[in-house]
């Protein structure tokens, strides 16, 4: 039998982890996949998705620079990706249509709840960032009924942009924006979006938003503690997460979308620490 196409597209892309968890998937499931990893030019991200379909592709994973324009580029989305602005997975129907999800959210808060036993609901989060990434968790954790949700962001407008998009799916939950510098109260749970971690550098917040019982997670992920979780050890925190696990429940969300059957990433984590 004949396996069946998906990939992941970037640029760049050599240092994805989303063909080795992919691989651990099918191994683990029976599943007939064959999944690679494509760099798609800058300019041509739209003709790199039609060229892969067209050769018999069923499924993508698409991941930065590329999230927007595979929303834009989809001729339907789930509600989570029209909400999100991006899509991170593509489906080929068999109506020949391009559907468009976004898993995000469900990987992070499937990592949170599941695989760390983090209650949410009636909790005080702080989510750090107003760029993509942030965007495409919102409504899952606000799903999750949270007490208050404060969006902090260099920018302050856009983080008020988020609070005014996201409103709607707030419910009884507070929800506000501020700047990094305003953030001077403790919360219960505090999730870093921002991409400062890769860069070694740190948003600019005050110390006093750690208590000992504050969960912190950074959406980035390292082999070594993340700069953003080292500070929060360094102030106190006795619990600090990376997004491994929101990368593998992504990626196994997506695999259940095209394959109809979900993973047991457990396994697929352990094998990615030890790796």
């Amino acid at each position: 039998m004949e396996n069946d196409l998906y990939a992941v597209v970037g640029n760049p892309i050599s240092h994805s982890k989303s063909p080795r968890i992919h691989s651990l998937f099918a191994r683990q499931t029976g599943q007939p996949v064959e999944y690679t990893a494509i760099q798609a030019p800058l300019d041509d991200f739209a003709g790199t998705v039609r060229s892969f379909f067209a050769r018999g592709g069923k499924g993508l994973n698409v991941t930065v620079p590329f999230k927007e324009q595979a929303w834009t580029l989809a001729d339907q989305r789930t509600p989570e990706a029209e909400k999100a602005g991006a899509a991170n997975t593509l489906l080929l129907d068999s109506d020949g249509l391009l559907t468009a999800d976004n898993t995000d959210g469900r990987g992070l808060v499937t990592d949170l709840v599941h695989n760390h036993s983090v209650d949410l609901r009636d909790k005080s989060i702080l989510v750090l960032g107003a760029g993509g990434a942030v965007r495409g968790v919102l409504g899952p954790l606000l799903a999750e009924r949270p007490a208050a949700l404060t969006i902090a962001n260099r920018t302050v407008s856009r983080a008020e942009a988020l609070v005014k998009l996201f409103r709607p799916d707030a419910g009884a939950t507070t929800l506000s924006a501020c700047g990094f510098e305003d953030v001077a109260d403790r919360f219960d749970i505090i999730i870093n979006g921002t991409s400062a971690s890769l860069q070694g550098d740190l948003p600019p917040i005050s110390p006093n938003v750690i208590g000992t019982d504050t969960v912190v997670y950074d959406m980035m992920y390292s082999l070594t503690t993340t700069t953003f979780n080292q500070w929060a050890l360094d102030q106190g925190a006795t619990r600090v997460l990376d997004g491994l696990g929101m990368l593998v429940e992504q990626a196994a969300e997506s695999f259940r979308i095209w394959r109809g059957v979900r993973p047991d990433t457990a396994a697929v984590m352990e094998e990615l620490r030890n790796d």
